[in-house]
């Protein structure tokens, strides 16, 4: 489909270069993969998965608020507390101005002190819904629950972010759009089932959100980005939205991603698109990551088996394998980048928040030593306050006490 503002002949172009980009093979003496193409990708049988419980979050909220009330561990509870008495204003928050105009968006890397003013106005939006979300797990105040809603609907009533330009060679207002859709539906999804009344207001919030997902979507991308990271986080929302308004068609979208990234992954579990990025490989696997495992938990939360759901033996588990391994040591990647890995994103919590969920889910203990340096975990967008809705009360205490135990032979060491 031909894009406004995109250039019919690039149409053309755009397509046979995201297929080649998704036929890439992995290199070195990696075996060859076949990726799937975007033909084959909406040619998948995926009528086996439909919305069965839109009411259900990206984790269980409920069960989730109890544990908090009950728990003894400290890092929780102070991370509650913290949350809980310094609660956002609603009446502040309902002042931030909505997004009515055309978004523009300059380019992160060419130019990122610009990128960065022009994107505060929509950090302040993802930060907003999942500030609410997780006041209202902190605290068990329906009123932030309650407020989340009334904020989004203001958005809603004004058809905000529906209006954003898109170019082949100028897409990051549209890439900064898919983290804002998928914030507000994943925080949205916290605190829906709570709200009492409100039903026009949710009904025009559940609108807005399919629409504007919907007209997300349309764009398929260019070159890489039909096809990787930025397909995933498209994925995220798709899948998010899809629970949440009952659409199985944008529900299925999302699961796609998961079909599509272990048919691209090599059987080392790397995912060839990411790679490609050089010295940002490591961080660019990790990135993947971070928006397949939360689909997963969405999927898994409506009753599927998806982290078992295997393409030629592999599993989601081996990309999580090889993203640790290479995180650990980076001669794991053998040809596929040079082992001279940026690592600013180790400084930045935000990138891990997908190992709080799948550490809560599968309780491997290979993730305690480096998340305990990282939490408390927040991602204003894919999960929102992590460590308060995932981490298992026993993890981080065992490793308190494994350090008290270290600091007592240091200092036992020392006085003798």
């Amino acid at each position: 489909m031909t894009q406004p503002g995109q250039d019919p002949r690039h149409c053309y172009l755009r397509q046979l270069s995201c297929t080649a980009a998704c036929l890439t093979l992995a290199l070195g003496s990696i075996a060859q993969t076949k990726a799937l193409t975007l033909e084959e990708r909406e040619q998948l049988d995926l009528s086996a998965y439909e919305v069965v419980d839109p009411d259900a979050s990206y984790f269980n909220v409920e069960e989730r608020m109890e544990v908090l009330h009950e728990t003894d561990n400290s890092l929780l509870m102070q991370h509650r507390e913290e949350l809980a008495k310094y609660a956002p204003s609603c009446r502040q928050r309902l002042e931030i101005p909505t997004i009515t105009e055309k978004m523009r968006i300059p380019g992160f890397y060419p130019t990122p002190d610009d990128w960065k003013l022009a994107t505060e106005p929509l950090f302040k939006f993802e930060d907003t819904v999942s500030e609410l979300a997780g006041a209202y797990v902190a605290s068990g105040n329906v009123y932030y629950a309650e407020c989340l809603v009334k904020f989004l609907d203001r958005w809603a009533q004004d058809d905000a972010l529906l209006d954003f330009h898109y170019h082949w060679e100028q897409p990051q207002a549209w890439f900064s759009l898919e983290s804002m859709i998928f914030a507000a539906g994943m925080a949205y999804s916290v605190a829906r089932p709570f709200v009492e009344g409100m039903q026009e207001e949710r009904a025009r919030v559940e609108e807005w959100l399919n629409e504007l997902a919907s007209v997300h979507m349309e764009i398929e991308g260019a070159d890489s980005s039909c096809c990787n990271n930025h397909f995933y986080r498209r994925a995220l929302y798709a899948a998010m939205v899809g629970v949440l308004t009952e659409d199985d068609a944008m529900f299925r979208f999302g699961v796609s991603a998961i079909y599509s990234a272990l048919h691209d992954m090599t059987e080392e579990g790397a995912f060839p698109l990411e790679m490609e990025r050089g010295r940002r490989a490591t961080h660019y696997q990790n990135y993947a990551l971070l928006y397949l495992v939360p689909i997963m938990e969405i999927v898994a939360r409506q009753g599927y088996d998806i982290y078992e759901y295997e393409v030629d033996g592999g599993t989601m588990h081996d990309a999580v394998d090889f993203a640790m391994d290479i995180l650990e040591d980076p001669s794991q990647l053998g040809d596929l980048a040079p082992r001279e890995q940026y690592t600013g994103f180790l400084k930045d919590n935000q990138y891990f928040a997908w190992m709080e969920m799948y550490r809560a889910r599968f309780g491997e203990s290979r993730f305690d030593d480096f998340l305990a340096s990282m939490r408390p975990i927040y991602n204003r967008g894919a999960g929102g306050y992590a460590t308060l809705y995932f981490m298992d009360p026993e993890a981080q205490q065992h490793i308190r006490h494994n350090e008290e135990e270290r600091q007592t032979r240091a200092f036992e060491g020392l006085s003798n």
